[in-house]
């Protein structure tokens, strides 16, 4: 295994290619390739035509008054991400490196998925552009994440349920990678977080740092005195394109905020910048903040979200904590469906459990922020996909009783 030894492949310590022999060429083209296609007219020209007219760009910034008026605070506003075509921010990558991916030629995308949001806009953004798509997915995201399935098969994908290891997120990445190894002259792998080897994390960043530029205009319209920006954060996509605009500063503050799941042993959460477990290690093709044994083995990980249970965080997200430039924290399962549940009753807006994380942040922190004060939040996602989740937590009886009443009349 080979590593890139440049200091643009590396965020402060952690970053990096550490690769086979056999996917360097690709990823080399890829370093090549991607900044010419950024410098490209042509290329930003097509780029910015489907963010508004496939994509729906830009996404409102909402003022959640109710919200902010129960919590007695500071000011929430909500960016919209959920309102993106396919329900969640995932599709401003998957558009751009498809885009790519035909400009170089390939005619094959494959992609890993967790919740599901990254597939599906994979399979949009390959159905839009005539490109051939397979997803890889843990055989516990499949069942749990049944309806992105449907979408993405629906949409011409074929989705690859995984059965080795935990069966989540960290499963699938590795089919894929071998997936690429073998096939990558004709095949781009879409990796859909903020990770992965060397160009990844930048590349990611470029193309969700449209949801940064835009929170920030939209925050300039109100007129607000923005204190913080929250963002939940997996593997890192969502986060680090909203916080981008605003990282070379010192303000407002940036706050991630990681799965804390139902508890703080190993297993039970996924808070590799919070929970004291994590360690720095080597782990699908680069070097961050891993949840590992000391063999260097990926521990077991939970989480009610099926995004936010990926054992490692972004390069550059991990230097921005170790920096102190962005401040981590982490909310339980039982934090995001409370969270979930009262910005549904009082704003009429359903999060996606992952972005409930960020929701339960918030609700913490605008009272301490206190009156005068806004904080925005990302919803990265809608949470119409979590219905087998949520349903089954907060309307437990009920749901079963449907469930079986569609059964008997199968």
């Amino acid at each position: 295994m080979s590593e890139a030894t440049t200091t643009a492949d590396y965020f402060g310590a952690y970053g990096g290619r550490y690769v086979g022999e056999t996917l360097r060429p690709a990823l080399d083209q890829l370093a090549a390739e991607f900044p010419r296609a950024w410098r490209d007219p042509d290329f930003q020209r097509e780029l910015q035509r489907t963010q508004k007219d496939f994509i729906g760009r830009p996404t409102p910034f909402l003022y959640a008054e109710n919200v902010s008026r129960a919590l007695g605070g500071a000011d929430i506003y909500i960016k919209m991400e959920g309102l993106a075509h396919t329900g969640a921010h995932k599709i401003n990558n998957a558009v751009g490196q498809a885009l790519l991916a035909r400009r170089l030629g390939k005619k094959r995308v494959i992609a890993e998925t967790g919740a599901g949001q990254h597939g599906l806009a994979t399979a949009a953004a390959c159905a839009r552009l005539g490109l051939s798509c397979r997803v890889y997915m843990g055989a516990v995201d499949v069942a749990r994440q049944r309806p992105n399935v449907f979408a993405m098969e629906m949409l011409g994908a074929e989705v690859m349920s995984i059965d080795a290891g935990s069966r989540t997120l960290k499963d699938a990445i590795n089919a894929a990678l071998r997936d690429w190894s073998a096939s990558f002259p004709d095949t781009h792998y879409l990796i859909g977080s903020a990770l992965g080897p060397s160009p990844f994390p930048e590349m990611v960043r470029r193309l969700q740092a449209v949801v940064g530029a835009e929170t920030k205009a939209q925050m300039r319209e109100t007129g607000a005195d923005f204190a913080a920006l929250v963002a939940c954060v997996g593997g890192g996509s969502n986060a680090i394109g909203f916080f981008s605009p605003f990282i070379d500063g010192s303000a407002p503050r940036l706050i991630g905020v990681e799965a804390g799941g139902r508890g703080t042993g190993a297993g039970d959460n996924a808070s590799r910048m919070t929970g004291g477990v994590a360690r720095v290690g080597v782990a699908h093709g680069y070097k961050s903040r891993f949840l590992m044994d000391d063999d260097g083995q990926l521990l077991p990980t939970h989480s009610i979200s099926a995004g936010l249970d990926y054992p490692g965080i972004g390069p550059q997200l991990a230097d921005l904590g170790e920096s102190g430039r962005v401040e981590f924290t982490a909310a339980t399962d039982a934090e995001a469906l409370d969270a979930l549940r009262f910005f549904a009753r009082h704003e009429g807006v359903l999060f996606a459990l992952e972005s409930a994380h960020a929701a339960a942040a918030a609700m913490r922190l605008a009272p301490a922020i206190g009156r005068g004060r806004a904080i925005a939040v990302n919803m990265s996602g809608r949470g119409d996909k979590d219905l087998f989740i949520t349903a089954k937590a907060l309307d437990r009886e009920n749901w079963l009783a449907f469930l079986q009443s569609e059964i008997d009349h199968a």
